[in-house]
Order: C-alpha cells, then structure tokens, then sequence
C-alpha cells in the first residue's frame, strides 16, 4: 500500500464510524476513497482527521451539507495547516453561537414554555390569547 493506505475495516476501527456511515459520506463527497485493482476502498491517512471533524460536527448539529462545505475548503492528501482549519471553523462560528443562543433561550423557557406548541395552557391565555399565534402556521412559532 503506497502512503499508508487504510482499508475500509481499518478506518471504521480507528474512527469509530460504521463501515455504512462510510460509504454514506463517501456518496456525500465528505471523504474519499482510491480502489484497489481488486476493487477494494483504500483511504489515506488524512481520512482520520476528516472523520473526527464530521463526528464533532454532526454532535453539535451542524448539517451535513456545512460540514461538506467546510472541508471542500481543505486540502486532500495531506493534514491540513493550523490557518487551514482555523479558516474552516471560522464558517461554524456565527452558527454555532446561534444554536448557543436558541439552547439557552431553551434551557431558560423549558418549564413554562415551548414556544406556543403550546404546553402551557395558563401562561398561554396571556401571551396567546385565542390561539392567536395559530394564524402564522404550525409549530412552536416564538422559536423560528
């Protein structure tokens, strides 16, 4: 194997995603693989890396589509540099705070609001009254 080339159960193992999950980003364009003249997947390295960033990401609920979009911006084949990651977190950044923001709102309103679902009937004679809110759509409307 030229550059340390891993199988497919190598990676799975060392980055503890599913030999699916694989296949799944490989569809996606998250990593890539080469293929051997048995028609086997071979990653580089570098896949590691890529791996525990989409698994990070994915935990803290940024979309895939963001993760792709992020790592289209590194280089394939090599680690990439500190200023080369800083500049792909820095696209999370502004997201990330927002989802801060609505997850303390959250933890804040949680016993006495869902955001007009509405599970607090009492509250909600004051702050909905009627059912008035029911007119913008369906759903927690304070939340969108």
């Amino acid at each position: 194997m030229a550059m340390q080339e891993l199988s497919v159960g190598e990676v799975a193992r060392r980055s503890g995603v599913a030999v699916s999950a694989l296949h799944f980003y490989e569809r996606k364009g998250l990593v890539r693989s080469l293929r051997t003249a048995g028609n086997q997947r071979r990653y580089s390295r570098d896949v590691l890396r890529r791996l525990a960033v989409i698994r990070v990401a994915q935990r803290v609920g940024m979309p895939l589509e963001a993760v792709g979009a992020a790592l289209a911006e590194l280089p394939e084949g090599r680690t990439p540099t500190k200023a080369e990651w800083a500049k792909m977190s820095a696209r999370w950044r502004a997201e990330l705070d927002e989802r801060i923001r609505l997850l303390g709102f959250l933890r804040d309103q949680l016993t006495g609001c869902i955001g007009c679902g509405c599970l607090s009937l009492k509250r909600c004679r004051l702050a909905n009254p009627d059912d008035m809110l029911a007119e913008q759509g369906d759903g927690p409307q304070r939340w969108e």
